[in-house]
């Protein structure tokens, strides 16, 4: 990363409708300008879940433009330069990723996926909640973490496999 440029930051999930896109809009919230959140997925499903919507805009993120989209979108000549690929799926981590233009680091958050939560909207809703909180508190580590260190290999070491309390 070139200290001209934000950092970016590629959340890959297998169908990018959720977490992904959770993780894209609460990344590029914090960030704050110095992080900007991008998302894809291996087999994209073609629909972000509302309920990720309606959680990110009550948080105050953007989500004008948001999308479920192939990670191929990512993995070509003319696609930004990524910092960090963090998968936040079992499946899309165990998968043949693409080869990314740079040299990303590369993490992995493993989070349930609250769209399979089986319960009512206001379970549903809850779900995703609690999902955007968790990817919240990974988000501010990395942003702690890469500010402390002011590398973004430091900032790797420290959250590779960071946990926050309570989970």
């Amino acid at each position: 990363m070139s200290a001209d440029r934000p950092c970016n930051v590629l959340f890959l999930c297998t169908h990018n409708s959720a977490r992904s896109i959770l993780a894209e809009g609460i990344v590029t919230l914090l960030g704050e300008g110095r992080l900007v959140g991008h998302s894809a997925g291996s087999h994209p499903s073609g629909r972000v879940n509302p309920f990720a919507l309606e959680v990110l805009q009550s948080l105050g993120c953007d989500t004008a433009g948001m999308h479920s989209k192939s990670w191929d979108a990512f993995a070509g000549p003319h696609a930004p330069v990524m910092d960090f690929i963090i998968t936040v799926c079992d499946n899309a981590a165990g998968e043949s990723c693409p080869v990314w233009p740079g040299e990303p680091l590369k993490l992995h958050w493993g989070l349930a996926d609250p769209s399979t939560v089986d319960s009512d909207d206001a379970g549903r809703r809850a779900a995703f909640q609690d999902t955007a909180r968790q990817i919240a508190a990974r988000v501010g580590a990395l942003i702690d973490r890469r500010g402390a260190a002011g590398d973004r290999r430091d900032a790797k070491r420290h959250t590779a496999t960071f946990t926050p309390a309570g989970q």
